[in-house]
């Protein structure tokens, strides 16, 4: 099967003639003049960008979404080629209404009219997966209702067993392939785009984000959940203008400046307040309002990270930001991220050759290809090991770097980003964090404190049955003595809190009522 899909790759790029992408490097040059003799036949027709698009198109939506993520990436490819790869963002073409309706009478086990008494047969949008349907409910509503693309899930499932296969070759014969765990992040894509598959949870993805941003500085549809099925998914109708309108906002006296540092700060607040971030951030996905509010639209891909994740990127973040390098280095081999014998020294003196360059330019005079290319050599040379888990960030990192220079080049990138993450670190080591750690483990010491003394005395009667040598048990007395001793000052501490709190409710209501 693994065979037959290759052959079919293979196939597409010679149909579409892409050996023009691989003209200009010497050592393909013998293989392109070789392609151009027996492809005689099949000259080119259509533009390169053109052809590149189509044959994306043609393998299937894991192909289309690697299109996705280059369009994002104008600095990187030629304006041509850019402006194609744009249109798969949601205008991959779309399957037949016959098909949309077959899935959601399906679905439900009734008429479509019954379900939705309005509904435009023409899609607004078609993405890889699923195409969006403007409709109505019964009550009057107005809605976009998500469908599943008929047997996505086999093709899906048949490209992912592909890259586990190429993931796993890869790992046993290129030397990289610990260091880069291959495997590992085609299991990270899988989980992700397994989540797109049932549309019950991307709208659970978009009711958690919606009450993540109860202050609406990000607006989120909301969920109509007696209309949701897993090929089917019904939202509130946003209006808004693609972000990818740069003049149609302009137009509409959006001030395009703010939107870009506001769309950073909305960014780095999923990251690091909630650790739950949109991790597919192209411009199809985003729009904006008339009150210049950004509208998150498409929610089958959702980030996560864990506290320890978070505390090392806005480490990592702020370091970088300051120019520290010495404590970018540190917590590289803190958290493990490299080996525990790297020179912190050497590290450090790499580190800043590759970043101190950048500073202090705007994004249009940042070359990132070179960039990455160089922290690509450098991790390399320092073993750093890939995280599969961040491997969804570095993915929606792009994506906001190349949303970020459409909006406005001059944009600094560090400068916006910085007062966040120092708020945000502050608020990690301060009395905040210290506070928000007791009040949220207070419930367990409570209803823990009381068995201490039974478990350590179970434990040291079944240590004693097993022959403990009598200084060992004398140990582990005086262990239990003062074990009791900080549990009865651990319940005069939280005695001494809620004691505080009520004083400082019941002096809040004095002098409100002596108000």
């Amino acid at each position: 099967m693994h065979l037959l899909r290759l052959i079919h790759i293979l196939g597409v790029f010679l149909w579409y003639r892409l050996d023009d992408f691989i003209a200009e490097r010497p050592v393909f040059k013998p293989l392109h003049l070789l392609i151009k003799i027996l492809m005689f036949w099949r000259q080119p027709g259509e533009a390169r960008g053109v052809r590149l698009r189509k044959a994306l198109e043609s393998l299937g939506p894991i192909f289309v979404k690697f299109g996705q993520v280059l369009s994002t990436r104008r600095d990187l490819l030629p304006p041509d080629i850019a402006e194609e790869l744009a249109k798969l963002q949601d205008r991959v073409p779309p399957f037949t209404f016959d098909a949309v309706q077959a899935s959601i009478e399906a679905s439900f086990g009734a008429s479509l009219n019954t379900i939705f008494p309005k509904f435009k047969q023409t899609p607004v949008a078609s993405a890889s997966v699923a195409q969006v349907h403007f409709a109505e409910l019964p009550d009057g509503k107005q809605v976009a209702v998500k469908v599943l693309r008929p047997g996505i899930a086999t093709v899906i499932h048949r490209d992912i067993r592909l890259l586990d296969t190429l993931a796993w070759l890869l790992a046993a014969i290129s030397s990289e392939g610990k260091r880069l765990k291959p495997q590992e992040i085609v299991e990270e894509f899988a989980r992700h785009t397994e989540q797109e598959l049932d549309l019950t949870l991307e709208a659970a993805n978009c009711s958690q984000l919606a009450r993540n941003f109860t202050d609406k500085r990000l607006l989120i549809p909301g969920v109509h959940w007696d209309y949701c099925r897993k090929d089917v998914m019904t939202m509130q109708r946003m209006h808004g203008t693609p972000i990818s309108q740069v003049d149609a906002l302009r137009a509409k006296g959006i001030d395009i400046t703010k939107l870009a540092h506001d769309g950073v700060e909305i960014f780095f607040t999923q990251v690091f307040r909630d650790g739950f971030f949109h991790a597919d951030m192209h411009p199809g996905n985003i729009q904006v309002a008339d009150d210049g509010r950004y509208i998150a639209l498409d929610f089958g891909i959702m980030g996560t990270l864990n506290d320890n994740d978070k505390y090392y990127l806005a480490r990592n973040f702020l370091a970088f930001f300051n120019r520290d390098y010495r404590d970018v280095a540190v917590a590289h081999i803190e958290s493990g991220w490299v080996p525990p014998d790297t020179s912190a020294d050497e590290l450090e003196t790499a580190i800043r050759a590759i970043c101190e360059p950048i500073f202090d330019k705007p994004l249009k005079d940042i070359s990132f290809g070179r960039t990455l290319l160089s922290l690509f050599q450098m991790s390399r040379r320092f073993g750093v090991n890939i995280q599969p888990q961040l491997v969804m960030l570095q993915k929606t990192l792009l994506n906001i770097e190349g949303l970020g220079r459409d909006l406005d080049p001059n944009i600094d990138l560090w400068q916006t980003a910085k007062p966040f993450l120092k708020r945000w670190m502050s608020e990690q080591v301060g009395w905040r964090s210290i506070a928000k750690k007791l009040r949220h483990e207070l419930p367990f010491m409570l209803r823990t404190a009381p068995e201490m003394p039974r478990l350590l005395h179970q434990y040291l009667t079944q240590q004693t049955q097993h022959n403990i040598r009598p200084s060992t048990l004398a140990q582990l007395e005086s262990l239990v003595r003062d074990q009791q001793t900080q549990i009865r000052w651990q319940k005069r501490f939280i005695w001494t809190i809620l004691l505080l709190v009520l004083l400082q409710i019941l002096l809040s209501i004095y002098l409100f009522i002596g108000s």
